[in-house]
């Protein structure tokens, strides 16, 4: 079927010698048997793409995210498995991938148009377009050279999407340029994805994997340790970040069916979280910009020096929309023992918009959980705000204006 992308069992590996005359010893007395060792970059990797589907590749650096990108476009040759593809494809790999430098930007248009498989003649037809798309004005004609990393983004993204491919595969180029640039190039994506176009994308921006994505897949070690729903996967991939020695990392699947990660040490831990009114009556619906209060009780499991306790709300596609902790509020807990109970209490008016909310906890001992990650718990609260009794607005924040019209 056009568009679709099959990935089976691939693999990379490079051969390493052991010193600099090993290559050689090797070629020319085989018979003495391999002097080299490989290094695996990617191993085993295995997932489909159908018609029209978008998935998000994440990982951290090194995972081997550009390196799967190579070999499934074909720049890259596999040490083992295959990858089959049906369709026209664009490929946005690395930042000037095949521009000369020393060419103009329309000559190197010509170039790269002519490795999609485009025709001069229809190049001749589409180069208005790429030209306006790419917006570097009189820079159309001068050497490569002089363009700024921005610039060479703008020219190439142009000349990869100037006629719709049935699959599109982008690396991390998109984030050299400028914001402007980032929300026209994103519209186009969507555009083709409604016309049925097939889309790879390597990204850390969890607003782009949410936003556009189906599915997400992430890398760790050259293997593809999990995939499924963008924000799932987001999660984890945060709470792996802030894996250390004694941490684990765990999901499940919580009473609304969403699937909560959580991740720490386990000196300390959430063991009650509520979101109540003024009266301290518990509630799982709020209305628009009601008054309430927080309260998160902690158990402390082992001795810290220091305690800091933050919450983020999240809206229903894992998108931050506040956040905060204890270190920020100046309100550090310092030389925490043993068995001590915690609770503590937010008051805030909840001035948010129509659907459906989340609360994140994290326990740390600084204002980030990338040093000592005590315990992070995704989805540890869920409830709904409605709009009862507010004007009609749009958007997740209540901002109510006061109006004065002057004639």
């Amino acid at each position: 079927m056009m568009g679709s992308v099959i990935v089976s069992h691939l693999g990379k590996a490079y051969k390493q010698y052991y010193t600099r005359w090993s290559r050689l010893q090797e070629w020319v007395m085989p018979f003495r048997g391999p002097r080299h060792t490989l290094k695996w970059v990617l191993r085993d990797i295995s997932f489909q793409l159908s018609r029209g589907e978008a998935v998000g590749i994440i990982g951290i650096n090194g995972a081997g995210k550009s390196t799967l990108l190579k070999l499934i476009t074909g720049t890259t040759q596999p040490s083992t498995g295959a990858v089959t593809m049906h369709g026209r494809v664009a490929a946005l790999l690395e930042l000037g991938m095949g521009f000369h430098p020393e060419f103009t930007g329309r000559q190197n248009a010509y170039m790269a148009g002519q490795l999609i498989g485009l025709s001069v003649e229809e190049i001749d037809t589409l180069m208005p377009g790429i030209e306006e798309f790419a917006g570097i004005g009189d820079y159309i004609d001068q050497p490569v050279r002089v363009y700024s990393s921005g610039m060479q983004v703008r020219l190439a993204f142009s000349v990869a999407t100037a006629r719709r491919p049935d699959i599109l595969i982008i690396d991390e180029a998109l984030s050299v340029g400028d914001t402007y640039f980032q929300h026209r190039s994103f519209e186009r994506i969507r555009q083709f994805r409604e016309l049925g176009t097939t889309l790879l994308i390597v990204s850390h921006d969890r607003v782009a994997m949410q936003a556009i994505c189906d599915r997400a897949l992430l890398l760790d070690g050259g293997s593809l340790v999990k995939q499924g729903a963008p924000d799932e996967v987001m999660d984890y991939y945060n709470a792996l970040i802030a894996e250390r020695e004694n941490s684990t990392v765990s999901q499940s699947v919580n009473d609304a069916g969403r699937v909560q990660t959580t991740s720490g040490t386990g000196e300390a831990s959430v063991t009650a979280i509520t979101l109540e009114n003024t009266a301290g009556a518990p509630l799982e619906m709020v209305n628009v910009g009601e008054a309430v209060m927080l309260r998160i009780v902690v158990r402390v499991n082992t001795a810290v020096p220091r305690l800091v306790l933050g919450y983020m709300i999240k809206d229903r596609l894992g998108q931050p929309i506040f956040g905060t902790n204890t270190y920020h509020l100046d309100q550090v807990l310092h030389d925490v023992q043993a068995g001590e109970k915690l609770e503590f209490r937010f008051r805030f008016p909840l001035n948010l918009g129509d659907g459906s909310y989340s609360i994140t906890t994290a326990l740390t001992s600084t204002e980030t959980h990338l040093a000592d990650n005590y315990e992070w718990r995704d989805l540890a609260y869920l409830f709904i705000v409605n709009n009862m009794n507010r004007k009609p607005f749009v958007g997740n924040t209540w901002l109510e204006p006061h109006i004065e019209i002057a004639r």
